[in-house]
């Protein structure tokens, strides 16, 4: 009963003006942070009395702090003289424990003195920094264009960002996330361009997260979403500052958080995820060539397993003559059925997929080429393979990967083993209802609530201009509709000295 009286005594509201000494202030502070033994205690002595710095250990750059420290005992609070040293603020004596220890949890040192009956506080920020340099993101290279990428360290990317966007207009939101991590995070947006309604719809969604962690930028991503049941993304994840520049110089918004190296960007739709930077840092011709051959993956890395099953198992009459006496003996004496071949084989690629990525980079990569010619070789001689069906699933791994993002690599590998089991039990009419089915969850589904087929669906003139084939530079003058830009216009009319000299 004693304990549970005492436990009382320590209330998280208590104001530091309301403490009679520095024992008592550091016994609050320290039941608050549950006696935890990395919270530590330094008294310091000056000519006027005694102060207390108190700050977790592991958090903090010692150098940085004995040189703070070293600063206020010559000169106790000029803190003027310390600027070049850490950041520091003046805290108010007004201040709760609950304030002072969530400053310390985020790195911070609190150093106090009572003065003339007066609670005197300075804030020192000097953090322990464990960050990558900065380098190109493995999973988005390009020919040409940028190879900076971003790293775990927020203000890093802040800094990256600002970099390439000198303006007034690039407004930058802090919020915390996780009751128990407080994550620091930022929503980023133009305050010219993006459209307002969605930008509190964002800010909206993220301070809804009542998780405890924040563990990632992924694992958030779920939280807030339109549709956490669809296979695809509904938030574009890349690592790529001039990426989130481009996306924010359109009218969407951006979201990073500490400790993560990644940008969520909304609202986006289904083009966004087959586009890459090198299709606006080289030629039209050549960008536009490209795009299409991405959007063209897509199809081949969706349909083409379940096409060949569809053919093999009903539709064995379409195939030319030429081709029928080949195919033919090719699946002679295979003793499974085209859909459990295609499984077995598809699995199979996926396994050597994923021990590829778990082993170290060249063991990874040996697996990844000696485990797929060795196992190709041996089934299709043991007869349990045949050489088509090698050939089929060999296209649709390289289709898969030629999607510029992660996340719709790994939608389309997943949605074609149900195309598959559509096309083996009702051959090209099951393949023709999967897309039926495919297209109306297309054209329901939201990112942000702007429409995800945007702007196919809804048509939108202007913006399909730019989503097939990429027209020149100087005649993107208008932005895309599916972000729902207050200001439409990009730029203006750049080549008028064509008109010039035609005069």
């Amino acid at each position: 009963m004693e304990k549970d009286n005492k436990t009382n005594t320590h209330n998280p509201d208590k104001k530091v003006c309301e403490f009679d000494s520095l024992d008592d202030l550091f016994s609050d502070v320290s039941f608050f942070l549950g006696n935890t033994q990395d919270f530590i205690r330094r008294s310091i002595s000056y000519d006027d009395g005694e102060a207390v710095c108190m700050y977790i250990q592991n958090l903090l750059n010692s150098n940085k702090l004995e040189q703070a420290i070293e600063w206020f005992q010559r000169s106790m609070w000029a803190v003027g003289d310390v600027t070049h040293t850490v950041n520091f603020k003046y805290v108010s004596e007004t201040e709760t424990i609950n304030d002072i220890g969530l400053r310390i949890i985020k790195a911070e040192a609190l150093l106090w003195a009572k003065k003339d009956g007066k609670w005197l506080g300075v804030s020192i920020e000097c953090p322990v920094e464990h960050y990558r340099a900065i380098e190109e993101p493995k999973n988005e290279q390009i020919v040409r264009g940028s190879h900076a990428g971003f790293n775990e360290s927020l203000f890093t990317n802040i800094h990256q960002v600002r970099t390439k966007l000198r303006t007034k207009h690039l407004v930058v939101r802090y919020l915390t996330i996780g009751k128990e991590s407080n994550t620091s995070c930022v929503i980023m947006y133009l305050d010219n361009v993006a459209n307002q309604m969605n930008v509190e719809e964002y800010i909206m969604r993220v301070q809804a997260i009542e998780s405890d962690m924040a563990f990632s930028i992924g694992y958030m991503e779920e939280f807030i979403e339109d549709d956490s049941w669809s296979p695809f993304p509904q938030f574009l994840n890349t690592e790529r500052p001039d990426r989130v520049v481009a996306n924010l110089s359109e009218g969407r918004i951006a979201l990073m958080m500490e400790g993560s190296p990644t940008a969520l960007l909304a609202p986006v739709n289904f083009f966004s995820f087959y586009q890459s930077p090198d299709d606006f840092n080289g030629r039209f011709l050549v960008g536009s060539f490209y795009r299409l051959l991405r959007l063209g993956s897509f199809l081949i890395a969706l349909l083409l397993p379940a096409l060949y099953i569809a053919i093999i198992s009903f539709h064995f009459e379409i195939i030319p003559n030429d081709l029928s006496l080949p195919a033919k003996r090719a699946v002679e004496g295979i003793p499974y059925v085209p859909l459990l071949e295609a499984l077995v084989l598809e699995l199979t690629i996926e396994l050597i997929r994923e021990a590829g990525i778990r082993l170290p980079n060249p063991i990874g990569q040996t697996i990844g080429i000696v485990g797929g010619l060795v196992i190709g070789d041996a089934v299709v001689n043991a007869g349990l393979i045949s050489n088509l069906m090698i050939i089929v699933v060999a296209l649709t791994a390289i289709s898969s990967f030629v999607v510029p993002s992660v996340e719709m690599n790994t939608t389309v590998r997943i949605l074609r083993f149900p195309f598959m089991v559509l096309a083996s039990m009702f051959g090209l009419f099951g393949i023709a209802i999967g897309a039926t089915l495919l297209t109306i969850h297309l054209i329901k589904l939201e990112s942000l609530r702007s429409p995800y087929l945007s702007p196919l669906a809804p048509f939108h003139w202007k913006g399909a201009k730019d989503l097939f084939v990429r027209l020149p530079s100087w005649k993107q003058n208008t932005r895309s509709a599916d972000a729902s830009p207050i200001n439409k216009k990009r730029q203006g009319n750049s080549r008028w000295w064509t008109h010039e000299r035609e005069k």
